[in-house]
């Protein structure tokens, strides 16, 4: 499949034209922490008759994007459908929800089947051959304290011939399963690796994990990062947990309808410094004022550590600290910090290169709001070495978006998926599929522009990419030809 580019150029609607949009159309709307509320278009007395207010705010619509996703009906689509069906639903038309391409139907009902097949082979934990292969294997995935209760209410089960651990995707409406996700370990020597696949793949699996568990009235949660955490955190604390579908990478906009139901939500990532950062880019998508963060620490390893080593997890929650920092602090509040930055000297310097020592020497790693210029005559292979450069970072979960003005994205996907393989593809083109799809499973996105381009268009791409996708990584090739020439005399 094609990877997801931002559409040629972001939606620019404010949030004040979304709310002048919904009172010039009578449409009452509550305003929430990262959508506005209103009753929805898809359901209930059709025709020309007002929304009423005591109809379930079933619909959300985003504050930064517009788009809009009905959690009772399962309807999205941007601001411009959202729009188009309230014009039909005056001229009394019914409203139909936007629909995916028949190519995205097709791909989802075959996940769907897919996922059934593998849902229907895999075994409760507490049902393997006796209790020695139980203990094994729990023991395997470091979840010996988790007990069966907890594993049979999140249903997770255990697929032998994978070795892996299977977490259902429920729909929060009916029920069905929609998808799942395997994870495997793989132990190097000492060091142990878990291994996750998910269906349906990549960018369609939207998934957190234990809703259906979460009641009506629930108005507080732990966010976790990782399906064992969200087991861990409800066993340990007896807490409303919900883990990310793709950890601390990204958390997708269509996940904050949600969310929207709890007034205080606290981040529990993971234990390292990336996972600390992105608690905090979170933050700022689900509104700060509701969030707390728990600082990563030896004393506060991730939920399932804290409750392997007996750690009191309840009064880890309690320590964690609000997000909406004042704008003054004084030192006392920064030592924590500081102090963390001292002891994870390694994690502050950056995401390593795996291919790259000498790169690691000069600039330590890849760290946030950095920028780097590599500069070199045409030809010298900078466009080449920049791709090998990103793809190795993009290997280790950095979300990655490319703005190549130079070269198209087709060849520029070429050199890279070739550089991923570590061979010559046109050689060997029956490998070609396997390839491409692990390639597709890197979170990479590419900008559809080519040639000279305004650059507010540009920066606005960028921007709706970083909000969509949790970008932490953008690549523009090259300066010049983003800048045009007529720009010479504006300061750059």
């Amino acid at each position: 499949g094609v990877l997801p580019s931002p559409d040629g150029s972001a939606p620019s609607v404010s949030i004040t034209e979304i709310r002048q949009y919904l009172r010039a159309q009578d449409i009452p709307f509550h305003d929430g922490y990262s959508c506005l509320h209103t009753p929805s278009l898809f359901i209930g007395d059709r025709g020309d008759q007002p929304l009423s207010a005591n109809a379930p705010f079933t619909l959300f619509i985003d504050k930064t994007t517009g788009s809009f996703l009905c959690t009772a009906t399962l309807a999205e689509g941007t601001w411009q459908d959202f729009q188009a069906n309230v014009e039909m639903r005056l001229r009394g038309i019914s409203p139909i929800p936007p629909a995916s391409s028949e190519e995205m139907e097709e791909e989802m009902r075959q996940a769907r089947e897919d996922a059934r097949c593998i849902w229907e082979r895999a075994l409760p934990l507490w049902e393997l051959l006796d209790e020695k292969e139980t203990k094994e294997t729990k023991a395997l995935f470091g979840i010996s304290q988790v007990t069966d209760a907890t594993l049979k209410r999140f249903g997770v089960r255990y697929l032998r011939t994978a070795r892996s651990l299977v977490f259902p995707w429920f729909s929060p409406q009916d029920a069905t399963l929609k998808g799942l996700k395997l994870v495997r370990v793989e132990k190097k020597g000492s060091t142990t690796t878990y291994v996750e696949e998910t269906i349906p793949r990549f960018d369609s699996y939207r998934n957190l994990f234990g809703l259906p568990l979460i009641g009506r009235r629930d108005t507080e949660l732990v966010l976790t990062g990782w399906e064992l955490d969200a087991l861990a955190l409800h066993q340990a604390a007896g807490v409303a947990s919900l883990a990310l579908p793709r950890g601390a990478s990204c958390l997708p906009p269509d996940l904050l309808p949600y969310l929207e139901q709890f007034k205080r939500i606290t981040l529990w990532l993971g234990e390292d410094l990336r996972s600390w950062e992105a608690a905090k880019l979170f933050a700022r998508k689900l509104s700060l004022k509701r969030c707390s963060l728990v600082r990563p620490g030896n004393l506060q390893p991730r939920p399932l550590e804290a409750l392997n080593q007996g750690l009191n997890v309840t009064k880890i929650l309690r320590s964690a600290l609000l997000a909406s920092h004042k704008s003054i602090v004084s030192f006392r509040q920064l030592r924590e910090e500081v102090f963390g930055e001292l002891v994870n000297t390694e994690q502050v310097s950056g995401i390593k290169w795996a291919r790259f020592p000498e790169l690691n020497k000069l600039l330590k790693g890849h760290r946030r709001g950095e920028l780097t210029i590599f500069t070199g005559p045409t030809g010298s292979g900078k466009t080449t070495f920049i791709s090998e450069y990103a793809l190795d970072l993009c290997m280790q979960g950095v979300c990655t978006l490319w703005g190549s003005f130079e070269i198209n994205n087709v060849r520029l996907a070429k050199i890279m998926l070739t550089q991923f393989a570590g061979r010559r593809l046109e050689d060997q083109l029956e490998l070609y599929d396997e390839w491409a799809d692990r390639f597709e499973e890197l979170p990479l996105y590419f900008m559809t522009f080519h040639g000279q381009q305004n650059i507010k268009t540009v920066i606005d791409t960028m921007q709706h990419a970083v909000y969509m996708y949790d970008i932490t990584h953008v690549v523009v090739d090259n300066l010049q030809f983003m800048m045009g020439h007529e720009h010479l005399s504006v300061d750059r």
